[in-house]
């Protein structure tokens, strides 16, 4: 099998993977308790008044009249195969759904509100990860042994050690001015300002990275400890093997045998990460965006999850599987640029 048809077959078998996501987690929320029309009784009974005899008796006339009107607004009276198949063909994958929780908008709306705040957080914490990870990773494999090797393994480790949410506190805590008499260097949260938005240009450019220093930070600070070892593992195994031996033994420099041979080898191990990675950038982090308060899809798939707004969930859920499907077919792919000697028979 050549390559192309291996990409044509990788191709194709993301269609019945994909669509056996959708069908289990659209299943899953028809079945889990506590959805939207329990949400809305919940509502129309905490906004009944008047006494216990009254209460109980707009309760049980809300519980047995209204539950059947809200089953039909949702299309939860249809049998489940309908649902799914409307909300497939007819919804266009859930994208032209109204959202629950904002009835006057589409799900669509909501995500392409959205999707460019996280793609340039996840742009910059990606290039700032490999930019970090890769060199660092080679500098610790040529040094091995050496105290910059123990230094940088003890500040790698320490960073993983320590959750996200802990460096992004501390971050914010010493350079945004939460505390009296710290630094004030950088914006407590958000992802733009208004007087930058009303500029435009470059000064929106800019704007929009400096507030994007201190998520970054702290999601660089817990995600690149596994590629930096990673990196570092990797080129030593490839060091160490016979090929570049003999690269060495038919005169060739140390130098020419790391960068010219065992460097492009070593990079087939971090190539399996751009699948995840790509995925994170489009489906933004939870736990940065909500504490750094970036209006970004990881806070839009935290509010569809709370509030069990499953019409936004499932049309996020299309585009993450989307993309991390892809993403793995990209990581095959760069398997094949790197090393030309992978077969697929």
């Amino acid at each position: 099998m050549n390559r192309l048809q291996y990409l044509i077959r990788r191709l194709l078998l993301i269609v019945p993977t994909f669509f056996g996501i959708t069908i289990v987690c659209f299943m899953l929320t028809r079945i889990l308790p506590g959805g939207p029309v329990e949400m809305k009784l919940a509502q129309m009974r905490g906004m009944g008044g008047g006494g216990e005899a009254g209460g109980g008796a707009q309760a049980a006339m809300i519980n047995e009249d209204v539950r059947e009107q809200l089953n039909k607004q949702f299309g939860f009276d249809q049998p489940i195969w309908k649902q799914y198949t409307d909300w497939a063909f007819k919804n266009c994958l859930g994208m032209r759904m109204k959202s629950y929780e904002y009835p006057d908008r589409t799900a669509w709306e909501l995500i392409r509100s959205r999707l460019p705040v996280s793609m340039w957080f996840g742009i910059i914490a990606f290039f700032a990860s490999y930019m970090i990870c890769i060199p660092l990773g080679i500098a610790k494999a040529l040094r091995h042994g050496s105290p910059f090797d123990f230094a940088s393994s003890a500040i790698v480790f320490t960073a993983y050690a320590i959750p996200a949410f802990a460096v992004g506190m501390v971050l914010k805590m010493f350079l945004s001015g939460t505390i009296d008499g710290l630094w004030d260097v950088f914006p407590i949260g958000g992802f733009e300002s208004d007087a930058a938005v009303a500029a435009g240009g470059w000064t929106l450019f800019w704007d929009r990275a400096y507030h994007m220093v201190l998520p970054v930070t702290a999601y660089v600070m817990t995600s690149f400890a596994l590629l930096t070892i990673m990196m570092k593992n990797s080129l030593m195994e490839q060091m160490s093997a016979d090929y570049v031996r003999t690269v060495l033994a038919k005169g060739a420099s140390r130098t020419r045998a790391i960068w010219g041979h065992a460097l492009r080898n070593a990079l087939i191990p971090i190539a399996t990460g751009f699948g995840s990675i790509l995925g994170a950038l489009f489906a933004g982090s939870v736990i940065i965006e909500t504490l750094f308060e970036i209006p970004g899809m990881g806070q839009l798939s935290l509010n569809a999850l709370v509030g069990h707004d499953y019409a936004v969930f499932m049309a996020m859920l299309v585009i993450t599987a989307t993309i991390q499907l892809l993403g793995n077919l990209i990581s095959d792919f760069c398997y094949m640029l790197i090393d030309p000697r992978i077969h697929f028979d």
